[in-house]
C-alpha cells in the first residue's frame, strides 16, 4: 500500500479503529441474532419448508436466552408469524423486508463495540457484497437489505469500500482475526487490492491488530473458502479446526495444512494458540452427486447455547463432545442441518449476532474465561479418546 492510499484510508471520516471500536468475540454477551426466513427455491430445491423447520428448531434454542430478529419477505410475513406462533416461540421480532435469500452473515451488518461491558457503544459496518465473486446474479438483490432495515440495524452505520462477507472471518475479540487466502485474496472479490491493502482495511474497519491467514477451505464450498466452515475461535487463544481423517479425501491436505499453521501461530498478544480438532462429517451429496459443504465448524454461539450443525453420521456425537468441552458456560445443542446444507451453508452462515450494549457479566472480562477454561480429558492439539 502506498502512502497516498493510507491517507485516503484514514481520510476526513474517522475509521472505527480511530474511534476506539473493535469487533467483539461471538461468545461475548449478545442482544439478539438476525435470521432471514427462507424463501428461495433455487437455494433449497424442494426443501424450503424443511429449511423453515430447521429455522424454527434454531429459534427454539436461541430465544430462551435472547431475542431473534427475523427478516421476512412481505409476502410471507403472515405465514412466518403463524409458524412461529404454532411452534410456541416467543421473543421474535419480525421485520418485513424485500429480499432474495437468507445468508445475512455475508450481506448483513457486522457489529463493533467499544467501552466497558456494563455500558458498551455499538457501531455497524457495511462491506460490499457481490454474491461470492458474482456467482449468483439474482442474489445481488440482497445488497439492499441493510438499507431497507434502516434504523432497525440498531446502530450507526459506516460503509466500507471493500467486498467482504462475514463468514470469511472469525475473531477472538482481543485483536486477532482468522481468515483464508483462498477467499480474501481471490481476484473475484477485490482485484485491485493486495494482501497489505486488505489487512489495512481489516485493522481500520474491524479494529484488528493481527490477521492469521489460513490456506484453502473445504470441498463443495461455493464461497471460496469461508473460514467459518473450517476454523473458529471459542475462547482467547483457543481455536477449533476441522480435520479430515481420510488421507485420500480432497479435504485432508488443506485442512491438515491449516491445523499445522494454527499450531505454529500466536494471537495479537503473542500467546501461542491451542488447537482442538473437530472431525469432518462423511460427505453429504445433493441429488446430482455434488459434494455439499457440510461442517460441524459452522456453529453459532449464542448467550445460552451453541448451535452445532449435525448431518446424521458418527461424527455428530464426537464433534458435540469435543465442542462441549470448550464451552463450560453454555450447552452445545445439536441442530440437524442436512436440509440447510443443500443451500451451501449451515446455521452460522444464516445468522448474524448483535452484541449487547448493556449487561452484567458473572465472570468479568474475557480473560477470566481463559483463566477458568479447562479442556478436560484431551490434548488440545488432538483428542485421543472419545
Amino acid at each position: 500500500m502506498q502512502d497516498a492510499d493510507l491517507v485516503s484510508l484514514r481520510g476526513p471520516v474517522p475509521t472505527p479503529r480511530q474511534l476506539g471500536y473493535h469487533m467483539p468475540a461471538e461468545w461475548e454477551r449478545q442482544e439478539s441474532v438476525w435470521l432471514v426466513w427462507p424463501r428461495d427455491p433455487l437455494t433449497w430445491p424442494d426443501r424450503v419448508e424443511k429449511a423453515r423447520g430447521t429455522f424454527l428448531n434454531a429459534m427454539k434454542a436461541i430465544t430462551p436466552h435472547q431475542r431473534v430478529d427475523l427478516v421476512v419477505h412481505p409476502d410471507l410475513l403472515a405465514d412466518a408469524q403463524a409458524a412461529v406462533s404454532a411452534a410456541h416461540i416467543k421473543h421474535v421480532t419480525f421485520h418485513a423486508v424485500d429480499h432474495q435469500d437468507s445468508w445475512i452473515r455475508d450481506y448483513g451488518p457486522i457489529y463493533l463495540t467499544k467501552g466497558p461491558a456494563e455500558k458498551r457503544e455499538r457501531l455497524a459496518v457495511r462491506f460490499g457484497f457481490n454474491a461470492w465473486g458474482n456467482k449468483y446474479e439474482s442474489l445481488l438483490k440482497d445488497r439492499s437489505v441493510i438499507e431497507q432495515l434502516g434504523d432497525k440495524v440498531g446502530s450507526p452505520l459506516q460503509t466500507v469500500g471493500m467486498v467482504l462477507e462475514g463468514g470469511s472471518l472469525d475473531v477472538d475479540g482481543q485483536g486477532t482475526l482468522l481468515t483464508t487466502k483462498q477467499c480474501l485474496l481471490n481476484e473475484n472479490r477485490n482485484p485491485d487490492m493486495v494482501q497489505g491493502d486488505i489487512e489495512a482495511h481489516l485493522r481500520e474497519y474491524l479494529g484488528i491488530d493481527k490477521v492469521l491467514w489460513l490456506g484453502d477451505g473445504i470441498q463443495g464450498d461455493d464461497t471460496d473458502g469461508h473460514v467459518d466452515d473450517i476454523s473458529r475461535f471459542v475462547a482467547p487463544t483457543l481455536v477449533v479446526t476441522a480435520i479430515e481423517e481420510d488421507p485420500n479425501h480432497p479435504n485432508y491436505r488443506p485442512l491438515d495444512e491449516n491445523a499445522h499453521l494454527l499450531r505454529g501461530s500466536t494471537d495479537a498478544h503473542r500467546r501461542p494458540l491451542r488447537v482442538v480438532e473437530l472431525p469432518m462429517p462423511k460427505d453429504v451429496h445433493d441429488d446430482e452427486g455434488k459434494v455439499l459443504p457440510a461442517s460441524h465448524a459452522n456453529f453459532l454461539i449464542t448467550n445460552g447455547a451453541v448451535l452445532m450443525p449435525t448431518f446424521g453420521g458418527e461424527s455428530d456425537a464426537i464433534a458435540q463432545r469435543r465442542l462441549q468441552q470448550c464451552f463450560k458456560d453454555r450447552a452445545v445443542v445439536p441442530l440437524d442441518c442436512r436440509d440447510l446444507v443443500w443451500g451451501m451453508g449451515a446455521i452460522h452462515c444464516l445468522s448474524q449476532q448483535v452484541p449487547a450494549t448493556r449487561f452484567r457479566t458473572d465472570r468479568g472480562a474475557v480473560d477470566d474465561v481463559l483463566r477458568n477454561l479447562k479442556v478436560e480429558g484431551m490434548k488440545t492439539d488432538r483428542l485421543a479418546r472419545d
